[in-house]
C-alpha cells in the first residue's frame, strides 16, 4: 500500500468516526426534510384567521372582497369613524374604508390597522381594487359586461426543447432554475466547508510540531495530496449519505403526512390541483437529463475542491493559526465569491459570454457551469470546462505543492505574499 494510500486512509476514518461528522450526516437531511415539507404542513394547517373589515361608502366595490380558506371579509355599513372605535375592541385584522371616488381620480382608500400588514395582503388588496375600477372604466365607457369578461386571459406558455434529431421534450424554466441554483450552492458550500477542514487540519499538524515525525517518513508532496484526497472522500461520503437519507426521510414524511391531510377535510378539488402540480412538476424533470446533472455535479465538486483544496492546504502550511490564515483567504476564495455572486447575472443569459467564460475559467466553472448544464449546454463547451478544470487543478496542485513542502517545516516566521513567491521559486 503507498504512502499516499495509508495518509489517504488515515485522514477518512479518523474523520469519518467524529462524533460531529456522524450528528451533521444525521441532522443534514432531517433539517433538509424540514425545510420541504414544514412550509406545506404549516400551509395546510393554517385555517382563516386572518378578517377585514370593509366599508364601501361608493357603492360600487359590493362583492369585490370575496372570503377564503385564509382570509374573511365582512361588509359593515356604518360611519368610518364608529367603526375605527369599534374596530380597536375587537380582534379584526384590518379595516378596508372606500370613499366614494370618481373612476377619472380614485383616491382615499385606506387600510387600517392594529399593526402593519404583510407585502402580500397590501398587493392583493390593491390588484383586487385595480381590476374593479379599470371594468367600471371599460362599463362607463359603454362597454357590455360580456365584452368586458371576454377581455381576460390566462395563458400558460408550454415549453419544448427540440433536440438535433427533432424529439421534443417538456422542460421548465423554472425547475431548471432550482436544479441550478440548489447544485452551485451545494458545491460553493462543500468546498468552502471542506476546504478549510484541510486549511485547520494542516495548521493543527503543524502547531503541535506532528508533521515533523509524519515528514520523516514521507515527502511533504505526499502528505499534502493525502490529505487533500482524504478530505474529499469524507466530503463524498457524506453527500452520499445525504442524499440517501434525505430521500428516506422524505417518503416517510410523504406518507405520514397523506393521512394528515385527508383528516384535515382538505377538498378533493384541491387535492387534485395538488396531484396535477406535482405531475407537472415530474414531467418538466423528466426533460432534464438528471444523469448528466448527478455525473457533472460529481465531477465539479471533486475538480473544485482539489482545485481549492490544494491552495487551502498551501494556506495552512504557512500559517501558525486561522488567525494568521485570514490574510490569504480572500484573494484565494475571491474567484468562489464573485462566481456564487454572479448567480443571478447567469441565469438572466445562461448562454451569454459572460456565462460561457465563466463556466470555462477552472476558478469559477464548479459553480457557474453546474447553473448553466440545467438550461442546456453544448457538448463542446462541457468538454472544454472539464478540460480547463483538470488543467486547472493540476497546476494549483503543483504550486500549491512547491509552497506546502518548505512552509509545512517553517515556525515563528511572519509570512506574507512575498514569502510566498519566495517559497515557490526556492529550488528543490
Amino acid at each position: 500500500m503507498s504512502k499516499i494510500s495509508l495518509i489517504i486512509a488515515r485522514e477518512y476514518l479518523t474523520r469519518v468516526q467524529k462524533k460531529s461528522f456522524i450528528i451533521a450526516t444525521l441532522l443534514g437531511p432531517i433539517l433538509m426534510g424540514a425545510i420541504m415539507f414544514l412550509p406545506t404542513y404549516f400551509a395546510l394547517n393554517t385555517k382563516g384567521n386572518q378578517s377585514f373589515q370593509v366599508i364601501d361608502e361608493s357603492g360600487l366595490m359590493e362583492g369585490v372582497f370575496v372570503s377564503d380558506k385564509e382570509i374573511n371579509f365582512e361588509y359593515i355599513s356604518i360611519d368610518i369613524q364608529e367603526a375605527k372605535s369599534d374596530f380597536l375592541k375587537t380582534d379584526i385584522d384590518g379595516l378596508i374604508y372606500i370613499p366614494d371616488f370618481e373612476l377619472s381620480d380614485p383616491k382615499g382608500f385606506t387600510l387600517y390597522g392594529a399593526s402593519n400588514q404583510s407585502m402580500s395582503i397590501l398587493m392583493s388588496i390593491e390588484k383586487t381594487l385595480e381590476l374593479r375600477i379599470e371594468s367600471l372604466r371599460l362599463l362607463a365607457s359603454g362597454l357590455d359586461q360580456e365584452v368586458i369578461d371576454s377581455f381576460d386571459a390566462n395563458i400558460n406558455l408550454n415549453t419544448i426543447n427540440l433536440n438535433n434529431t427533432g424529439e421534443e421534450k417538456e422542460s421548465s424554466s423554472g425547475a431548471a432554475t432550482i436544479i441550478g441554483y440548489l447544485a452551485s450552492f451545494m458545491i460553493y458550500m462543500f468546498v468552502f466547508f471542506y476546504g478549510a477542514m484541510c486549511m485547520r487540519g494542516v495548521i493543527e499538524e503543524k502547531s503541535s510540531r506532528i508533521v515533523e515525525i509524519v515528514l520523516s517518513s514521507v515527502k511533504p508532496f505526499e502528505l499534502m495530496m493525502g490529505k487533500v484526497i482524504g478530505i474529499a472522500m469524507v466530503g463524498l461520503t457524506q453527500f452520499v449519505l445525504w442524499v440517501v437519507l434525505t430521500v428516506g426521510i422524505s417518503t416517510l414524511i410523504s406518507v405520514f403526512m397523506s393521512p394528515v391531510t385527508l383528516e384535515m377535510g382538505i377538498a378533493n378539488t384541491e387535492i387534485s390541483s395538488k396531484s396535477d402540480m406535482i405531475s407537472t412538476t415530474f414531467n418538466a424533470l423528466k426533460g432534464i437529463n438528471m444523469t448528466l446533472i448527478l455525473s457533472a455535479f460529481l465531477f465539479y465538486f471533486i475538480g473544485g475542491y482539489l482545485l481549492y483544496g490544494a491552495l487551502f492546504a498551501a494556506i495552512g502550511s504557512a500559517s501558525e493559526s486561522d488567525a494568521d490564515a485570514q490574510q490569504f483567504m480572500f484573494p484565494v476564495t475571491a474567484p468562489l465569491i464573485v462566481s456564487i455572486i454572479s448567480l443571478s447575472l447567469v441565469l438572466q443569459d445562461p448562454h451569454g459570454s459572460v456565462s460561457f467564460w465563466m463556466s470555462i475559467l477552472p476558478f469559477t466553472s464548479p459553480v457557474i457551469m453546474m447553473m448553466r448544464i440545467p438550461f442546456g449546454v453544448a457538448i463542446w463547451e462541457l468538454i472544454l470546462s472539464i478540460f480547463m478544470l483538470i488543467l486547472g487543478f493540476l497546476f494549483t496542485l503543483w504550486t500549491a505543492g512547491r509552497i506546502y513542502r518548505v512552509g509545512i517545516l517553517m515556525h515563528g516566521a511572519k509570512v506574507n505574499w512575498k514569502i510566498l513567491v519566495k517559497w515557490f521559486m526556492t529550488k528543490d
